[in-house]
């Protein structure tokens, strides 16, 4: 967490000079390119590129990849679900029928194997714009620049705040989790069964949603104190004039989102399966 309190981090890369509504056009281009595809080979070319831009944003390792490693995780735990529920799906999509695994009557196909990588490389593939825009935006710039292209100011400051909120919702999980063991509760592997620790971290939730609007009551009124929202406009004081690469960024993803668009209107999300 950096000293504004959020999940930026201050480095002197080429992203973090570009303005934050740049960088937000960016994600939207990439992900509209990520869904306008279904195709194992375009989702590893935006992960290796993703990855390149990673490099040059010069952001610790240390901070990139719990969340790349998280977003893994999930994507086995939901290509996981999606075998155990639809064995067969990928097999309806190809129209071809090839014997994974049986047991009994539950069958799982090679082609919904394939199928569940696809979908987990397409997830994964946005992972990276996304760490880009979330670790190299500072969320006043963000906000201003959301305000500047349109977006209300109230609307923008909110944006900021959530930004702002979320290493701070993250310490707080930490800190009740380390009240709960000091009264011993059990979340470590070998404290309890795996049973137990998940319920443990469900009495999470209480303690984290009671504290989270404590935080809201404070920040409001003291928004309200402050006239926040009184006025039609107001000024800020991060705000500077769009640059000569800001827009060529903003032309190449708009360029992007174009094509993702046509695409996904000319032919949608086609699936590609090698081995027919």
């Amino acid at each position: 967490m950096s000293k504004s309190g959020s999940l930026y981090i201050e480095r002197q890369s080429i992203f973090h000079g570009l303005d934050g509504s740049i960088k937000l056009l960016m994600l939207i281009a990439w992900t509209f390119l990520a869904f306008a595809f279904m195709d194992v080979r375009v989702f590893l070319a935006m992960i290796l590129f993703g990855l390149f831009l990673l490099k040059l944003s010069k952001l610790p390792s240390k901070a990139v990849w719990p969340l790349l490693v998280f977003i893994f995780i999930f994507t086995l735990l939901n290509s996981g679900l999606l075998l155990l529920i639809t064995p067969e799906f990928g097999s309806e999509l190809t129209g071809t029928y090839s014997k994974a695994v049986g047991i009994g009557f539950y069958t799982i196909t090679y082609e919904t194997i394939f199928y569940c990588i696809t979908l987990s490389l397409k997830y994964i593939s946005i992972m990276p714009i996304t760490i880009l825009f979330l670790f190299t935006t500072h969320p006043s710039n963000f906000a201003s620049s959301l305000n500047r292209i349109g977006v209300p100011y109230r609307v923008a400051y909110s944006v900021s705040i959530a930004l702002r909120y979320i290493p701070d919702v993250k310490a707080e999980v930490e800190n009740i989790i380390n009240a709960q063991e000091a009264r011993g509760v059990a979340f470590r592997k070998g404290d309890a069964g795996i049973g137990t620790r998940l319920r443990n971290y469900a009495t999470v939730m209480v303690p984290l949603l009671l504290s989270s609007f404590n935080r809201i009551e404070v920040v409001s009124n003291a928004m309200d104190l402050r006239g926040f929202g009184k006025n039609k406009s107001r000024t800020w004081y991060h705000r500077r004039k769009y640059s000569k690469l800001d827009i060529t960024f903003a032309v190449a993803a708009g360029f992007v989102l174009v094509l993702a668009v046509a695409i996904k209107v000319s032919i949608g999300a086609v699936y590609w399966y090698p081995f027919h």
